[in-house]
Order: structure tokens, then C-alpha cells, then sequence
């Protein structure tokens, strides 16, 4: 898998958390327990370590840590991001003055263990779905801030990003639809129709076949299909193959590593799975004193 690439929206968005979690570990004095023990002269090299099998994400993230805690730093890459880890393997070193290296330990950690985190349980369900054709996609419910960083780990794990925001993408929720009386068509036709919106996917959601069957006869571009059972998303899929072939189907709720298998089985083109963001563990990752 090639390794991604950090957009410049996403540096951006890394280089204004990074910012904000120093401000938050050093507060106005800095590391007191450094200052007062290990002599400003004091140099030192450490690695971070894996501490067991998993998907290495945010190292760019990492490296911006060091170079904003002291331009005496030294940040080394030992693999790209993606790469998939055993226990002891070195993703990364830095090297330099000691009391930087312990100031940066903390925070860079924490944004490596994190994104890995989002990385490895993302990998899982490309894994678990291996074979079939659908898609594993991520959705909104990401850590506030933390959006365009933990939708990049869901790529560096193998995994597609849905829509960034509320503002780059159309999907009719069933909010949307209980406002406006249940009407897909309607929707979808002012979804379409609102200027700006030229050149967009528009993707409704449903919970019935009868709610598709509206959608399809439209040509919605994409149909979510929520928490529908096995036998309805294959209707579902049936369905689809006669009336609007070129609709995608995209099958949400009641997603995990146990049941997405058999979800992607159905034939289904896409599964949205909120837990590749808020609900993963992080990756223990650990630096290492080497001299």
C-alpha cells in the first residue's frame, strides 16, 4: 500500500494542535522537573518503539512536535506511515538536547498512539472485508479539532474518507427527511437543484425498502442504507441492480469487526463505520532512551 501524504489542509490543521497541546503540557514554565535535574548541556538520541502489532500514523505530527519544542531537535523517520508494526519495531528517533527530548515526549507520543490507533483499527476492517468489493469509509463522529488528522489515519490504514464536513458534501439524514414529511424525492430533487450544488453526490438515507425504492426512482447518487438487516440490504442491492445501476449503496448502524463481513457479503458498495474514529484504542507506542 503506498504511504499517504499529509494534504496541506491537514499540516495545517496538525501545526494548530500541536500548538495548542504544548501550550497545555508546558503551560508558562516549562518542564520544571527537567529544568531543575538534567543540565542544560545534557544531549541524548531515543526511539519510539512500537509495543506491539498495529498500523504507524501521524509521524509528520510527531516530527512537528520536536520542531516546536527547540529547533535543536532532531526528528527521524525510520518508516513511512502505514507501515505495519510488530512488537520492537522503531518507527522514529530524535535526537538532541535532553531536556527538548523529554519537553516533546508527551505530546508527540500522544498524537502517535492516537492516529495509529484510528490506523490499526481501520486496517482490521479492511482486513475483516477482504474479498468483497465495498469500500470501509469513516463518518463525522470524529474528536472535535481533530477531524482532518484522524481522517488522514483512516486513510493511512487502507480506509476512504466520507465527506470532510457539513460543507463539502450532501447527505439527506432522516432529520432532514422528518422535516420535510419523509419526502426522498423532494430532497433529493432540492438537493440537486440549490445553487452550488452542481457537480455534488447527493447521498440520502433510508431505513425501509420502500424509502429506496423513492430514492432510486430519483437516481440518487448515493443511497445509505441504515441498520437494515441482512436480507434488506441484499433486497436492497437487487433492487438497485434493476432500476438505477449506477446508484451507489452504502450500508451503515450496527457496524463492527463481527458483523461487517457478512454487511460487505451483501453486496453492498460502501459500509460507513463511526467506530474507525471514536471508538479506537490507542496504539502503544513507547520512546526509548538509546544514549
Amino acid at each position: 500500500m503506498t504511504a499517504p501524504q499529509m494534504s496541506p489542509a491537514e499540516l495545517e490543521s496538525a501545526a494548530t494542535l500541536v500548538h495548542l497541546a504544548l501550550a497545555e503540557d508546558l503551560g508558562p514554565t516549562g518542564d520544571r522537573t527537567s529544568l531543575a535535574t538534567v543540565p542544560e548541556s545534557t544531549r541524548a538520541t531515543a526511539a519510539f518503539v512500537a509495543r506491539g502489532p498495529g498500523v504507524v500514523a501521524g509521524l509528520p505530527v510527531a516530527a512537528l512536535v520536536c520542531r516546536d519544542v527547540s529547533p535543536g531537535l532532531q526528528f527521524t523517520p525510520l518508516v513511512p506511515d502505514g507501515t505495519v508494526t510488530a512488537r520492537g519495531t522503531r518507527v522514529a528517533t530524535v535526537s538532541g538536547p535532553l531536556r527538548a527530548v523529554l519537553a516533546a515526549e508527551r505530546t508527540a507520543l500522544n498524537f502517535l498512539q492516537r492516529l495509529s490507533g484510528v490506523a490499526s483499527l481501520t486496517r482490521k476492517y479492511l482486513d475483516a472485508v477482504a474479498g468483497h468489493r465495498a469500500q470501509v469509509l469513516d463518518t463525522r463522529k470524529t474528536t472535535p479539532g481533530w477531524r482532518l488528522l484522524e481522517k488522514y489515519a483512516v486513510r493511512t490504514g487502507g480506509g476512504t474518507n466520507h465527506r470532510i464536513g457539513l460543507y463539502d458534501g450532501i447527505l439527506i439524514k432522516d432529520n432532514h427527511l422528518a422535516g420535510l414529511g419523509g419526502d426522498v424525492r423532494a430532497a433529493v430533487v432540492a438537493a440537486r437543484e440549490y445553487p452550488g450544488n452542481a457537480g455534488l453526490p447527493v447521498e440520502v438515507e433510508v431505513d425501509t425498502l420502500e424509502q429506496l425504492e423513492h430514492a432510486l426512482a430519483v437516481k440518487a447518487d448515493i443511497v445509505l442504507l441504515d441498520n437494515m438487516t441482512l436480507d434488506q440490504l441484499r433486497a436492497a442491492v437487487t433492487r438497485r441492480d434493476v432500476s438505477s445501476p449506477a446508484t451507489l449503496l452504502e450500508a451503515s448502524g450496527g457496524v463492527n469487526l463481527e458483523t461487517v463481513r457478512d454487511i460487505a457479503g451483501t453486496g453492498v458498495d460502501r459500509i460507513s463505520v463511526g467506530a474507525l474514529t471514536h471508538s479506537a484504542p490507542a496504539l502503544d507506542i513507547g520512546l526509548d532512551y538509546l544514549s
